[in-house]
């Protein structure tokens, strides 16, 4: 089984979202890049800031330029240059189905009305690809959730998002080599 060449962390571009909910893909791969001494740098021709994970040759890190709900069009241009499969792709994105402790990995599946998830989706052609879904929480409230998602977290809440990027990312090795079982067992259970 092939693992992961491509991790997309999903958030809006600018210091105005910078520590907002939306960008916890964002915070991902900086944390992994921060980690990894990787180097991000801007290619407009994969409209968004890539690098090689290090010291991975062919394992490339994005985080799209665009706004989220065109997050696809800077997918779909990496993924299509380096002839990276969907299945071989991962995307980190804040999920407000789980509370901000819980981190989860999955293949598939729908958007769940996620704007960056249903646009990679349609650029790709496919849902069959990895989501790392990093919980945010829920503000109660249907009408509350783009308010909700364009502003910071809670002191607490931000504390543990964090913890589960660090949880997660320190199984990147395996999601790398393809051993997603083995990923999801030590990711899901606390």
């Amino acid at each position: 089984m092939s693992g992961i060449k491509l991790l997309v962390g999903l958030g809006n571009p600018g210091e105005k979202y910078e520590a907002t909910r939306h960008n916890a893909g964002f915070w991902w791969v900086n944390q992994l890049v921060i980690s990894s001494n990787s180097k991000l740098a801007l290619d407009a021709k994969m409209f968004g800031h890539v690098a090689k994970l290090n010291p991975y040759a062919d394992t490339w890190l994005l985080k799209p330029s665009t706004f989220m709900n065109a997050s696809g069009k800077a997918v779909a241009a990496l993924a299509n240059y380096y002839k990276i499969l969907p299945e071989q792709i991962l995307v980190i994105h804040d999920e407000l189905d789980l509370p901000p402790d819980t981190v989860k990995l999955k293949k598939g599946g729908g958007h769940g009305g996620h704007n960056g998830l249903k646009d990679i989706a349609a650029a790709l052609g496919t849902v069959d690809f990895w989501r790392l879904r990093l919980g945010i929480g829920h503000p109660g409230d249907r009408n509350e959730v783009i308010n909700f998602v364009l502003k910071a977290p809670l002191k607490d809440e931000l504390t543990a998002i964090h913890q589960c990027i660090d949880k997660s990312i320190e199984l990147v090795p395996q999601l790398l080599k393809g051993d997603f079982e083995d990923a999801m067992l030590k990711l899901h259970t606390k």
